[in-house]
């Protein structure tokens, strides 16, 4: 009887103790809405005191992302924030300004709000290239810098990479998915939320087939807004030529799966960067802690090591 009795007791000590761990996990985890001049920034930290930070950089533009499977492998190491950029998701707009300056003062909003100075900066796709942006600005500011199959330049620069992935998509559709991207494509630049949830259905469906069923991802598309996607984009067009960064003062990794939706504009961001260290991860597209998590996750472990 003594024997079940203390197996009972320290079955209720495990399960308070468990319980305790679950409060305790959840608390290192929250949600702030950060005014930037009047536009609202909706931020995740993912508490870690004492430990450097990262801040994520979803792609899009305008496609909003949370990033839970990239935090999820840094978060134990690394005090993690992710945010939904202005006009996306919980993030409102109301000057409706998405000029490349205010995405750069988003960064620092979001720095100057948890009290952090330095930091380091990941970005996958367009979040990439916001990346390469805001480090042009504000190298003091980092740790160092991960880019993500980045979107591959500002200016003329843009407009390659936008081909190289209108090449992609056509390669993956039949002529009628094709015809349905194009004219999806039209009305969501007349102002189509709904065109835009269609046609970024089609777009990540074609990125992700050949690695995984997008059936089975968790894709918010039905915070696809139409204005961060059609105001963004022109900005980009306009914002001058990225410099090449000789001798930057932090570490830079750069990597893109081996069947990328960037091919030759890659080149672009390898030349503005002699010192990164460059990866090509092999059996990859575009997402790659989906496509290839294994290799992924190492080059991960070796950048922030």
């Amino acid at each position: 009887m003594k024997q079940i009795i203390s197996a009972l007791f320290l079955l209720a000590l495990w399960s308070n103790a468990t319980a305790q761990a679950n409060k305790l996990k959840e608390q290192t985890k929250m949600t702030n809405l950060i005014d930037n001049q009047g536009d609202k920034l909706f931020s995740t930290i993912y508490l870690n005191p004492n430990k450097e930070t990262i801040i994520l950089l979803h792609g899009g533009p305008g496609f909003p992302s949370d990033l839970l499977e990239v935090a999820e492998i840094l978060k134990d190491r690394f005090q993690i924030i992710t945010f939904h950029q202005r006009g996306t998701k919980k993030s409102p707009c109301k000057s409706r300004d998405y000029s490349m300056n205010a995405y750069i003062n988003d960064v620092d909003a979001i720095a100057k709000f948890y009290g952090i100075q330095k930091f380091h900066l990941w970005g996958h796709s367009w979040g990439g290239l916001y990346a390469q942006i805001y480090a042009d600005k504000h190298p003091e500011n980092l740790l160092s810098l991960f880019l993500c199959c980045p979107g591959s330049g500002t200016g003329t620069e843009w407009k390659q990479t936008e081909k190289e992935v209108m090449q992609l998509n056509k390669s993956k559709c039949t002529s009628c998915q094709w015809m349905k991207m194009g004219m999806n494509n039209l009305l969501g630049m007349l102002g189509s939320d709904n065109a835009y949830k269609r046609l970024f259905k089609q777009v990540m469906k074609n990125y992700n087939d050949d690695f995984v069923k997008t059936q089975d991802l968790e894709i918010d598309f039905d915070n696809l807004k139409s204005a961060p996607i059609n105001k963004t984009r022109p900005e980009i067009v306009k914002y001058p030529i990225l410099q090449k960064q000789e001798n930057p003062k932090y570490k830079i990794t750069l990597i893109y799966g081996d069947q990328d939706i960037y091919k030759s504009s890659k080149d672009f961001v390898i030349n503005r960067y002699p010192t990164a260290n460059v990866c090509i991860i092999k059996n990859c597209g575009h997402i790659p802690w989906l496509h290839n998590p294994t290799d992924y996750k190492e080059i991960l472990r070796k950048h922030y090591n």
